[in-house]
């Protein structure tokens, strides 16, 4: 219900912050699993995406570079996109895009009002709210494709209540464990819910856990599985992507992870938008997602990631020292409910200094806690501090010129970062 002793009017003419403070008060939790809420809401709305293709993407990680992937390739093909991915870096604006683009504040104040009034008495979350807002969005832009990436599991996510017309999973691993369970094989699952009965789906999981295989085979969906039906092949420096009669030339590596690359090329092969080799070549060379291997300053180089989980962090891994001719330093603050030590055993044996701090809000953790999850011989070379920033400007102040900071651990945490450049314009 409303809280009544707000003054809040709950009109398009409130401001985007007015209205995000709202939503925050209105649900006692911040998650509230399930889809009979959201569903009757839209149903209020008449919300549906009749004409539109509907790709519904799911993952622990890579979802949102997947999605970037193949809107860009979408519109160099000249289809119009509706995108919605969460959560933001800098801008709540960033959690919908149309052709690309953030909408204006007064387009999601217009879109909440008309949710609150559709509502009624039906409480729905923040993440609820800035869904259908999304949704209603891209309806009112007719776009030709609808992107949907899902903020938590598959199953029980509030863009579920959208029937795809292809199901996307790119990653299956270990994270948010307290909603999903704690085995890859639970987790999978909850997943593979966005798929339906006869539909299409692309699976990019180089390792899928046997019970995708048995919940495909049981819902009879037509999938496609990385090594299976598509697959990369890579040399030093190239790479090129095989599926049944399509070999693609040899491409330089991409500014996304290359799984996720493979997988959105699936997705589009099955959708028979499949990109001409100059656009392939073009969409490897600029698709990027900032806060993802995203490069802010030089000398030092400073490389930011929003990796927050054990698979994340293993592919960071890889790179995290590649081409270092100096000192590695990393900048690290993650929420508590994450998983710590399998988080940051994934760095072991990366050579480095430590930089912890603590991160804020009611999943905060502080830079002790996370220090007292590294292995010893980590803790020689790490020390905690009061926030991010201070965490950050400590590596900043012992960093030499051709050394490395790596930021990482959460979206906030590389917010914080990014924010801190921003504000004082450092390049």
């Amino acid at each position: 219900m409303n809280n009544q002793s707000s003054p809040f009017t709950a009109s398009e003419h409130d401001s985007l912050t007015q209205w995000l403070t709202h939503l925050e008060s209105i649900h006692p939790s911040s998650i509230d699993m399930g889809l009979t809420r959201v569903k009757q809401v839209a149903d209020n709305l008449s919300l549906q995406f009749p004409d539109q293709t509907v790709i519904t993407v799911a993952g622990t990680n890579g979802k949102g570079t997947t999605c970037r992937f193949i809107e860009q390739a979408c519109l160099m093909q000249g289809k119009t996109t509706g995108v919605y991915s969460s959560p933001h870096l800098l801008d709540y604006r960033e959690r919908a895009r149309i052709n690309g683009d953030v909408e204006a504040e007064s387009a999601y104040c217009i879109a909440f009002a008309e949710i609150e009034r559709a509502r009624g008495d039906i409480t729905l979350t923040y993440f609820e709210f800035g869904t259908l807002a999304a949704m209603l969005m891209m309806r009112k832009a007719n776009v030709d494709v609808v992107i949907l990436e899902v903020g938590l599991g598959g199953r029980l996510d509030a863009t579920n209540i959208i029937e795809p017309d292809l199901a996307v999973i790119t990653t299956i691993g270990l994270d948010h464990m307290d909603w999903l369970g704690d085995t890859r094989e639970l987790i999978a699952v909850e997943k593979a819910g966005i798929m339906r009965d006869n539909g299409i789906a692309v699976v990019g999981e180089l390792d899928p856990p046997a019970t995708l295989d048995e919940y495909v085979t049981q819902h009879k969906v037509d999938t496609w599985w990385a090594k299976r039906n598509f697959c990369v092949e890579t040399n030093v420096e190239n790479w090129r992507w095989q599926c049944d009669d399509v070999i693609t030339d040899w491409l330089p590596m991409p500014r996304i992870p290359l799984q996720n690359t493979a997988t959105a090329l699936a997705a589009l092969k099955r959708l028979n938008w499949f990109p001409t080799a100059e656009q392939l070549k073009q969409l490897v060379e600029t698709v990027n997602v900032p806060g993802r291997r995203q490069q802010i300053a030089s000398q030092p180089d400073v490389l930011v990631d929003v990796a927050h989980n054990p698979q994340a962090c293993a592919l960071m891994r890889d790179w995290a020292d590649k081409g270092l001719n100096g000192e590695l330093h990393i900048v690290v603050g993650m929420l508590a409910d994450k998983s710590l030590a399998a988080t940051l055993d994934e760095l072991a044996t990366v050579k480095a200094k430590w930089y912890l701090g603590n991160t804020s809000g009611p999943r905060g953790l502080s830079g002790d806690i996370l220090m007292s999850h590294l292995q010893p011989h980590q803790k020689q070379y790490a020390a905690a501090f009061g926030s991010v920033t201070d965490a950050y400007n400590a590596a900043r102040e012992q960093a030499g010129q051709n050394d490395r900071i790596l930021v990482f651990g959460s979206f906030l945490t590389v917010a914080d970062v990014l924010t801190f450049h921003r504000d004082r314009s450092i390049q």
